[in-house]
């Protein structure tokens, strides 16, 4: 274990522990009997990474004397919903799964938000262990404790808080993981450097090349730095305080104008490739609005182009319903707001937003 990197979320009572490096599937079933010496756990997962990892996770947590019950759900956004929900709790039901019990969400951001959701509400709280096999997840949704299902109005509407007891990320998972949708997560890690960390902008620019080649030295220093970030950000605003400056709503740029892409019919975006359109309209803000320096919007437009040779978006042509999406995100108190940069490192709210034609 002496390679693992350990990043800590300092949250008081609810402080855990990220755990990134390589074979620790293989550990969780050690790692979680020193952690919290469970009888028995359940583990939630999608059928794709049931195929790769499931055995793995389940000799582990029997090898450490650890009883497992696997529930499978569909891969892909639709099973983040109320019915999707329903079915997992009448797993939970049938193997009388009880406060005591930990759920083990082992996948990418769709098994976390749904699983961490179910966890939150079964039994008015149960405890979760993330374990992210995705980049995506691995960087961003994995840890802050925030989890969610959608509704038919959009993305993310029906959630909770509820911190993970520890997030444990084997970096070997990502060898499974198709191109695009490594690529795609790129953006929540630009998007964490634009809010917080112009060096980390500077080690990104430098190091994208042995990033996408998946050195693994450097992959997990990308995701440590990352979840050095989310961490810092998360115990100075755990639940998203939305007076004041924007502290923890700093980690929505991109994703106010990218939750509408993501969820409008036809366009078929993955989520970190909406986020990424999403920074370059909110940049357009930026630049327009707070005098953001067009240099520096134009070197992460080139960043963003990298992953995504196609990331631009005309903000005039934004289409109704893109701006309808938009009036139900989560942050619109008596209007839409953006939590955008001035300078890069440092965010502040724009509002009123203008409708744009």
């Amino acid at each position: 274990m002496s390679d693992t990197q350990i990043v800590p979320v300092e949250l008081g009572e609810d402080r855990y522990e990220i755990c990134i490096g390589s074979g620790l599937l293989n550990q969780l079933g050690t790692r979680l009997k020193l952690l919290l010496a469970p009888e028995r756990v359940t583990v939630i997962t999608d059928q794709n990474v049931s195929r790769l990892y499931a055995r793995r996770v389940v000799d582990s947590l029997e090898a450490a004397g650890i009883g497992c019950k696997t529930l499978t759900i569909p891969p892909g956004e639709a099973s983040k919903s109320w019915e999707m929900a329903k079915r997992l709790y009448d797993g939970l039901a049938e193997r009388r799964h009880t406060r005591t019990h930990p759920i083990i969400a082992l996948g990418g951001g769709v098994v976390g938000d749904l699983a961490g959701f179910v966890a939150a509400t079964w039994m008015r709280g149960v405890p979760v262990v993330q374990c992210p096999t995705s980049l995506e997840a691995a960087i961003d949704a994995a840890v802050g404790g925030k989890t969610a299902i959608n509704h038919e109005a959009g993305k993310n509407l029906i959630g909770a808080f509820h911190q993970p007891r520890a997030v444990i990320c084997d970096v070997d998972c990502l060898q499974t993981l198709d191109a695009r949708h490594f690529r795609a997560a790129l953006a929540e890690s630009i998007k964490h450097a634009v809010i917080r960390d112009p060096a980390f902008l500077d080690w990104q620019e430098a190091h994208l090349d042995g990033v996408l080649a998946l050195e693994q030295g450097t992959v997990t220093s990308l995701i440590a730095r990352n979840c050095e970030i989310k961490a810092s950000v998360v115990a100075d605003d755990e639940r998203e305080v939305l007076t004041g400056p924007p502290r923890r709503a700093a980690l929505n740029f991109g994703h106010t104008f990218g939750h509408a892409f993501e969820t409008l019919p036809g366009i078929g975006l993955l989520h970190g490739e909406a986020v990424a359109l999403g920074m370059v309209a909110e940049l357009d803000l930026a630049v327009r609005h707070l005098k953001f320096p067009e240099a520096d919007r134009d070197r992460i437009e080139s960043l963003l182009r990298r992953l995504q040779p196609t990331v631009k978006y005309d903000l005039a042509a934004a289409s109704d319903a893109v701006f309808e999406k938009i009036r139900l995100d989560k942050k619109v108190i008596s209007g839409v707001r953006f939590a955008i940069p001035d300078r890069i490192g440092q965010t502040v709210w724009f509002e009123p937003a203008p409708r744009i034609r």
